[in-house]
């Protein structure tokens, strides 16, 4: 059986995870499992051309159409001669049977071809057309394992028909013996052919259900009746036709014991085989959506959210698939949302928010950073805009490295100005040092890669009243107190400084012995709103 698939598809290679990045509708990308995604290197990629998915499942489902009538042959041979009793076939019918099995064997795998690409090619459409599948071609689709699986009853039929018919008219007595064995390889013919058949079309049910859960109306052909029909072909069938044999015997006699041995060890042997073979396909149908997730929840695990897995399954298990598409989403938006409330707010708040309640407002003691371009007025007139900005973000870059690297918290960024905390929302162990280590290595890196603009630094530390402030639908995490104030004084007198840096001497007492060798007392001065003189502190 094979139908066509038009156009082509493109994606990009990611080697590290053997995985596919694919483009979202919304213009994201996302990586799909690409090892085995539908559970079989026969079905190949995710990310297979659609010219490559129309030669596959030409060959994989004209191979299932000759392998499933073949194994219902075998099925109808061993029943007819080995299993149900009866007279032997008269040699009229005999010939007959050598010439119009093979015919119509090929009758119906031709027959069967078509009519099967013909139903796909109808069912599909959508793909060609390169757009996604309605609800209704979703179901379409879905349900097309069924709808060729019928094909094959049809054509099954047609031979139980015939052969009864001239059976009945050459032979009544052997009339049900040919209609019960020629039933029984048809029920077993098409339980093997809906399982091929669902496996082949796992790339075009993946296309059709993208990342939707299959439509619940579909769920009532779900495991459950799977798990029936399966039993009925693997087990039913051998069991019924013991029973019919016993009711031959029973009704004609004259029925030897080893006669008797001979059916029961055929049938088991069928039944071991048949059922076997059932199984193994029914488990791996169920095992393939099964270890996508598994396989896809192992790379959750390590951190990479940006997975998707194809959803192929039309049953409970597709549910499943879909479920942790949409879970794997979520926590792609939860991720994402958490990063961009950490470039405004600063990680270290966002860390506290989640793991810490004592955010409403606590005393702590901290180091404070305040950092002001000179001259902005100036730069602003004289530079055009995007120049000024360009400026500006090579500023904050540097002073984000700095005090990031001493463990420190950007709090705002106040137009040409910055106020950085060393001590809140997390802990340190010498705050008063990492903002005196932070303002020297900013001094130095402005003079050197900065040399256009200018900034003031002045650097304090005490006890703050840190936590968040504002109204419940507007929340910011800051800190209040003088030492804030002073920072903001002490940078103002630095910017009339060669050093451009100044810090209170308390700050210096407050820091490490070693930092405390790079600085050596200043003036003493009242700064602006403080009532008490500031011993100053400027570096060696």
């Amino acid at each position: 059986m094979s139908f066509p698939l038009n156009g082509e598809g493109c994606c990009i290679k990611l080697q590290r995870w053997e995985h596919t990045v694919t483009m979202t509708s919304h213009g994201g990308a996302e990586l799909v499992l690409k090892r085995r995604p539908f559970g079989s290197w026969l079905l190949g990629p995710a990310d297979q051309s659609n010219r490559m998915l129309r030669i596959r499942l030409r060959v994989l489902l004209t191979t299932f159409s000759i392998g499933t009538h073949l194994i219902g042959a075998a099925v109808v041979f061993v029943l007819a001669v080995f299993v149900i009793p009866g007279p032997p076939l008269t040699d009229q019918i005999q010939r007959l049977e050598m010439i119009w099995v093979p015919a119509y064997f090929l009758f119906a795998v031709v027959v069967g071809a078509l009519w099967s690409t013909h139903v796909v090619t109808r069912r599909t459409a959508w793909v060609d057309e390169d757009r996604p599948a309605t609800r209704k071609e979703q179901i379409s689709t879905l349900r097309l394992p069924l709808r060729l699986t019928l094909i094959e009853v049809v054509l099954w039929m047609g031979i139980v028909i015939l052969a009864t018919t001239v059976t009945a008219v050459l032979q009544p007595e052997n009339a049900l013996r040919v209609a019960v064995t020629i039933f029984d390889g048809m029920i077993v013919t098409c339980a093997v052919s809906y399982l091929l058949t669902e496996f082949a079309l796992r790339p075009v049910a993946a296309k059709a259900l993208a990342d939707s859960a299959p439509p619940r109306r579909l769920l009532a052909f779900g495991l459950k009746a799977r798990t029936v029909l399966f039993w009925a072909a693997g087990s039913a069938v051998p069991v019924a036709g013991l029973m019919l044999t016993a009711i031959v015997a029973m009704v004609e006699g004259g029925v030897s014991a080893t006669r008797l041995s001979v059916v029961i060890l055929v049938l088991g042997t069928v039944a071991l085989g048949m059922g076997w073979l059932l199984i193994v396909l029914s488990a791996k149908s169920v095992v393939a959506p099964v270890r996508s997730v598994r396989d896809a929840l192992t790379l959750i695990g390590e951190g990479e959210l940006n997975i998707r897995i194809p959803v192929f399954d039309g049953t409970e298990l597709g549910s499943l698939q879909a479920g942790f598409n949409r879970m794997a989403a979520g926590l792609r938006e939860r991720e994402r949302i958490r990063d961009v409330f950490g470039r405004y707010v600063g990680p270290e708040v966002v860390r506290e928010a989640l793991t810490s309640d004592q955010l409403g407002g606590e005393e702590r003691f901290v180091a404070v950073l305040f950092v002001d371009l000179v001259g902005s007025t100036k730069l602003a007139s004289d530079r055009p805009p995007a120049e000024v900005v360009q400026l500006l973000n090579r500023f904050f870059t540097i002073v984000v490295d700095e005090v990031v690297r001493e463990g420190g918290f950007v709090n705002k960024f106040a137009g040409d100005a910055s106020l950085a905390i060393f001590g809140a929302p997390a802990e340190l162990i010498d705050p008063a040092g990492a903002a005196l280590r932070a303002g020297r290595a900013l001094t130095r890196r402005l003079t050197e890669e900065l040399p256009e603009a200018t900034a003031g630094i002045g650097v304090t530390a005490g006890i703050v009243v840190a936590g968040t402030v504002g109204d419940v639908r507007r929340l910011e995490y800051t800190v209040i107190g003088d030492p804030v104030n002073e920072a903001a004084r002490l940078s103002e007198l630095a910017k009339n400084t060669p050093e451009r840096l100044i810090a209170s001497m308390s700050t210096v007492d407050e820091a490490g012995p070693t930092e405390g060798e790079h600085w050596r007392p200043g003036d003493r001065v009242t700064v602006r709103g403080r009532s008490e003189p500031t011993q100053l502190a400027v570096p060696e």
